[in-house]
């Protein structure tokens, strides 16, 4: 740079840092007009110092080359509570004054921008989804590299800037996220610029990556692929040229890279370029403080001066400290930034700040999607043998990536088990993504593709959730059990979904959809490590507004439930089904009919339509509505005079009262279908207590006997896992007559019968290795109506659409 272009982002960067320290200190007098006195500094101080000024340091630079290459770039801030930093270089771009027109680019404004910052009914202090660019708050700390390759995938003219603070470098999901460059395509894909910031110490220890020698830090990062470029030192004007020649040198070798893959076809891996930024922590803040050194410490961390009111001194230097960055150099009289250093932010969209890649839902397409229903099962009698729900559902995926292969904006992301959940017929019209070595045998790799995996289901969910910030579509499958791996992260972006849908100018994002194929009842042969149907309690904890759960209990109800997640916005969805060979109940027209609605009374396997029932027999889930119907149909034969109801519930949100959940029933729906005194025995696929919590406000709560997974398992027989939790047919009806006593001796003859069955059970296994033959073979042969139901009983558009 010219030393006089050199000054100009120099003072920028004081600007930002000016900024950034008013927001953590200033009460008032944000122009310091006057001596500052204890009126004007807030009466509680919160905010992290230590990261901010390193990321300012950054954003000016980065601000540079966006100009001098006119680059589409985004900038993710991985480091915890960056906050001061992102608001305010949005706010000196003057993307934050848009957005919110009260933080004017005044002194006024000025004012308002420092009081908001972490006080009551202000904003937090990480990159929230408040702050205007941002993509990735930065709460928790491990995901910021992977959103970043989420945003990359298929946007092939953006460059995302992440820098990746030493701290949050030290977690998993960070440290797995460096190999995330074998997945990306320079032909098809954006880049990502990642940015290690080297300030040597996390909150009161220091960082690995800084206390390794540099050769060792160098090859660890070669070792991951990468071509590192080191920036190092405290004096500003030497780090300004070190930065700036430096991001020239990464920028061009990412269009070199880009040029050499698109235009002369070499898709040899490049090794992309990377920066390490080791500045000192707390740059230019205090150097010391009550004696102890602050600047280039772990005490640069948070807040280095604290409440002057307890320590006097500490007014006077912090009112050196605001004063070294000069204001009255950088500000006018009303508090608006010098023409001079505005014209160094870049114009309109090529803002970070104002990038729409940042706010997706901006850019947002809708899916081409097939008509489910041309892939429906025949259905001629309930319990028609099936080949596996998510089998059935492959090939609806498969024309999806199919009819949005030149959009671009669809893609299925999960570890390494696309295959073993049941969705082969992806491979039909697409590959893996994979841009490492291939040999000879391996199986549909490729460059460029629809699948992403890697075995690890932190990159999976950071991939999509970058993906789908950034205004794509996706789908994340999963195990089940191993879905718990990302619970943190799930928090995560359902925290950012519940802010965002109340800031009117973040543009709602396609949902978050999981499908969780290969579940706890049919990990038999993987054992108990395996079985765990506890992510659906998680996701319940959040706001009714964010979540919805979905457990269709055959292959037609599994494909009108994902057309639907697939078409929806802002949610989190959550679809548990199963792979494995499976009865279907429902034509699709019933099961149209039946998602519509998301629980109803199953009519044809009831036989109370004349009377009161004397039991509800309920079910959620696959392996619950075979087990159901198999104990209806056992009391049907053996109990011909008791009247039983069928409900099944597809959209768990129902049980909710519609004053807690969009989607939950009234009380006169719910007491239609349950009645207010009678006995329901419930068979749920997930823990018992979910049930229980979603109707505890329910008149008939107390007649609810819920049978789930209650933490027993092992290496056994698919039925079996069913008869150690207490949820298979002979146990539901034992149930039964222990809670209806009309049963009488018959009822009571019965109930031996089943004792002596399920003996008989444990021997056979035991024995053979496999269910009892009238297990496996058993199909529904009760008495009925053909398998086409009415909707509910108080039938009400309020079900899953």
């Amino acid at each position: 740079m010219s030393s006089e272009h050199l000054k100009k982002v120099d003072a920028y960067w004081r600007a930002a840092n000016y900024l950034s320290v008013g927001q953590i200190y200033l009460f008032d007098n944000p122009l310091l007009k006057r001596p500052l006195a204890l009126g004007d500094i807030k009466p509680m101080l919160l905010g992290h110092w230590g990261t901010t000024p390193g990321q300012n340091f950054i954003y000016a630079h980065l601000n540079r080359v966006i100009q001098k290459f006119d680059l589409d770039m985004i900038y993710v801030s991985g480091p915890g509570h960056g906050g001061p930093a992102v608001v305010a270089n949005t706010y000196l771009e003057g993307t934050y004054s848009e957005v919110y027109p009260d933080i004017s680019r005044d002194e006024t404004g000025l004012r308002k921008l420092f009081l908001q910052f972490s006080f009551p009914g202000g904003i937090p202090s990480h990159a929230s989804p408040e702050c205007p660019g941002s993509i990735h708050e930065g709460g928790e700390l491990g995901y910021s590299l992977s959103h970043a390759f989420g945003a990359a995938f298929d946007n092939p003219d953006l460059v995302v800037a992440c820098v990746v603070g030493d701290g949050e470098a030290e977690t998993g999901p960070l440290a797995t996220a460096w190999h995330s460059n074998k997945f990306l395509d320079p032909v098809t894909d954006g880049a990502v610029l990642p940015i290690l910031h080297l300030n040597g110490y996390k909150i009161a220890n220091p960082t690995l990556l800084a206390r390794i020698t540099r050769e060792e830090l160098e090859q660890l990062l070669r070792g991951y692929g990468w071509t590192p470029y080191f920036v190092e030192g405290h004096e500003p004007a030497p780090m300004h040229e070190a930065m700036a020649a430096t991001l020239d040198a990464a920028v061009r070798q990412i269009k070199d890279i880009q040029r050499d893959a698109r235009v002369h076809g070499n898709r040899v891996r490049p090794r992309w370029p990377m920066i390490v930024l080791a500045s000192p922590k707390g740059w230019t803040g205090p150097k010391t403080v009550d004696g102890l050194p602050v600047e280039g410490t772990f005490r640069a961390h948070q807040v280095p001066l604290s409440d002057p009111v307890k320590h006097p001194e500490h007014l006077a230097q912090l009112e050196s400290w605001l004063r070294s960055y000069r204001p009255e150099e950088l500000f006018d009289d009303a508090g608006r930034l010098n023409p001079d250093l505005a014209e160094l932010a870049p114009k309109g969209d090529r803002r970070m700040g104002a990038n729409p890649h940042a706010n997706g839902g901006l850019l947002l397409r809708d899916l081409h999607l097939p008509d489910f229903q041309d892939y429906a099962v025949d259905v001629p009698a309930a319990g028609t043998p099936g080949i596996g729900d998510a089998h059935v559902l492959g090939p609806f995926l498969r024309d999806v990536t199919r009819l949005n292969a030149e959009q671009r904006n669809f893609r299925v992301f999960g570890p390494d088990e696309t295959l073993s959940n049941g969705l082969e017929a992806l491979f039909e019209v697409t590959n893996r993504q994979w841009n490492a070595t291939t040999l000879p045998g391996d199986e549909f790799l490729a460059p460029t593709g629809r699948v992403m995996e890697m075995l690890s289901e932190h990159q999976c969910e950071g991939w999509l959730e970058g993906y789908l910030l950034t205004g794509r579509h996706g789908l994340f499958n999963c195990y089940e059990a191993f879905v718990h791996i990302v619970d943190s992260m799930f928090n995560q972006h359902a925290k950012w979904l519940k802010v965002a849908s109340h800031l009117p100018w973040r543009r709602k994002i396609a949902s978050l959809n999981y499908l969780l194929a290969s579940h706890v009842w049919r990990q038999d042969h993987n054992g108990f490590t395996h079985q765990d149907p506890g992510f659906i309690d998680v996701v319940l904890n959040k706001k009714a507004a964010v979540v919805r759960v979905y457990l269709p209990p055959d292959a037609n109800c599994l494909l009108s439930v994902m057309d639907h997640c697939l078409r929806s916005r802002h949610y989190v969805n959550v679809v548990v089904a199963g792979k494995h060979p499976a009865p279907q109940w429902l034509t699709m027209d019933a099961a149209v009919r039946h998602c519509f609605a998301g629980i109803g009374v199953w009519s044809w396997a009831s036989n109370d339509q004349e009377a009161a029932p004397d039991v509800v027999m309920a079910c959620c889930g696959d392996v619950p509505t075979l087990e159901t119907l198999a104990a209806v149909s056992i009391l049907r034969e053996h109990l011909p005079e008791l009247r039983i109801r069928v409900v099944n519930v597809i959209d768990l949100l129902k049980l909710e009262s519609n004053l807690k959940h969009p989607h939950g029933l009234g009380d006169a729906e719910f007491d239609d279908l349950f009645t207010r005194d009678t006995p329901v025995i419930f068979a749920f696929h997930g823990y018992p207590s979910l049930i229980h919590r979603l109707t505890y406000s329910r008149t008939n709560h107390h007649n609810f006997h819920v049978h789930g997974y209650n933490e027993e398992g092992t290496v056994t027989t698919p039925f079996d896992m069913s008869v150690l939790n207490e949820l298979d047919r002979f146990h539901l009806v034992l149930d039964v007559i222990d809670r209806v006593p009309q049963t009488g001796e018959p009822g009571i003859n019965l109930q031996q019968r089943l004792r002596e069955k399920l003996v008989e059970h444990r021997q056979y296994i035991n024995r053979h290795g496999q269910d009892l033959p009238e297990v496996r073979h058993w199909t529904w042969t009760a008495p009925g109506e053909a398998p086409d139901p009415p909707g509910p009983r108080g039938d009400d558009p309020l079900g899953v659409r």
